[in-house]
């Protein structure tokens, strides 16, 4: 990681006053690939740039965080020619920073870093990785997040413990909206329509609806960065919020998937499909290059399952709420339209916490939808009278409970 940074930062200061704002990247000349044992990584850029090199374990990841790159819209399948490589994603971080994340199919360790300058003020970033142990591995990366305080990037969220608080009418409702995913983490896609920028825009409308009405709207992102799901519920918890949304447009390649949807939290998924949504969400903070360390503390869990005992039955009505709501005002729904799933995002055990699918970016009609502005507006209309429904009465559970 330290020869990394030297390679970046020394040329990054030898051509500083001609760099611009971003380095695009040319996804032609650039590629992951099997060399040996070991993985070559090349990537060419259109001018040099400070990055640094990183790992983590379980599951084995490398990480390269830049500052700062343009990917564009090339995918990332298209420069994994490794069979080492078991998934990778790239794209924006957070402000000023990039990130590419490579899952490891097996620990490995970085062999040599250089970033070389070329003609046209250009610049090619090498890197050469190696396999190794994983003790080996695990060590390398608590170095590298024990260094991670000397960059601009995010540090883990400080989960505290859980602060029962009820909303009781005597003040405004306070909501955070979480749009999925965002940064280096799209979501579905469908042609040039991304899920991140489609439930952002969504997200940022029914923030204006709701504090119309009289509301207070937090949102975990109001712009294309990456927040990691632990991160999410933090953001609902500091701003001591009375519900929590995560707001989703997903894509399904097998069974029927249109209509909104609205999801609970449960261990044991309603089906298939459900199931598969929630691993895909989970499996994007890996792909984003999350420290997962520390995140299966069984103690933990006992006392936020004891926690929801009372969150999740007001959870319950919400979804039934909302459910009542949005059918009432005609909007398309699902065929079922209430489901459950293990979704990560969900998991505060102090505030009322739902997901809400939209509508499905793999269906052509509810593209469509989506894409229609007074559609959007009923169902942001029908989700503020769903909230305001569920919240009359369980402010008055609130003040009994009080009493």
């Amino acid at each position: 990681m330290i020869l990394a940074l030297l390679c970046g930062l020394r040329i990054a200061g030898a051509a500083a006053e001609d760099l611009n704002a971003l380095a695009v990247l040319d996804p032609n000349a650039s590629f992951l690939r099997d060399q040996g044992q070991g993985l070559a990584v090349r990537l060419a850029i259109s001018q040099p740039v400070p990055y640094r090199v990183s790992f983590l374990a379980d599951p084995p990841r490398l990480v390269v965080d830049f500052r700062e790159v343009d990917f564009g819209a090339a995918p990332p399948a298209a420069a994994d020619r490794s069979d080492r490589v078991t998934g990778l994603a790239w794209g924006p971080f957070i402000a000023g920073w990039s990130r590419m994340v490579a899952l490891l199919d097996r620990p490995m360790r970085l062999a040599s870093a250089e970033e070389v300058a070329g003609a046209g003020g250009k610049a090619v970033i090498r890197l050469a990785l190696q396999p190794t142990t994983p003790a080996d591995l695990a060590a390398t990366a608590a170095r590298d997040a024990a260094a991670a305080g000397d960059w601009a990037l995010p540090r883990p969220a400080v989960t505290a413990a859980p602060v029962m608080h009820r909303q009781t009418g005597d003040a405004p409702l306070r909501v955070t909206l979480d749009p999925g995913h965002g940064g280096l983490d799209p979501g579905a896609e469908s042609g040039k329509q991304s899920e991140a920028a489609t439930v952002l825009g969504f997200a940022l409308e029914l923030a204006e609806v709701l504090r119309r009405a009289g509301m207070v709207v937090d949102l975990t992102r109001e712009s294309d960065v990456f927040v990691p799901l632990e991160t999410r519920i933090s953001v609902a918890r500091a701003a001591k919020s009375d519900v929590f949304l995560s707001l989703h447009a997903d894509a399904l390649a097998e069974g029927e998937a249109t209509g909104a949807t609205i999801y609970k939290l449960a261990r044991k998924a309603s089906d298939n499909a459900s199931e598969q949504l929630a691993e895909r969400h989970d499996r994007a903070d890996i792909l984003a290059g999350v420290d997962l360390t520390g995140n299966d503390d069984e103690v933990a869990s006992v006392l936020m399952d004891l926690a929801r005992t009372e969150t999740q039955p007001r959870a319950d009505r919400l979804a039934e709420a909302l459910r009542s709501a949005i059918q009432s005002a005609g909007v398309k729904m699902h065929r079922h339209p209430v489901q459950e799933a293990a979704f990560s995002v969900l998991k505060s055990a102090d505030i009322p916490s739902l997901l809400i699918e939209v509508g499905f970016l793999s269906s052509a009609d509810d593209r469509a939808r989506l894409a229609d502005p007074v559609w959007r507006a009923g169902l942001e209309e029908a989700i503020l009278a769903g909230l305001q429904a569920w919240a009359i009465p369980d402010a008055a559970e609130a003040r009994l409970l009080r009493q």
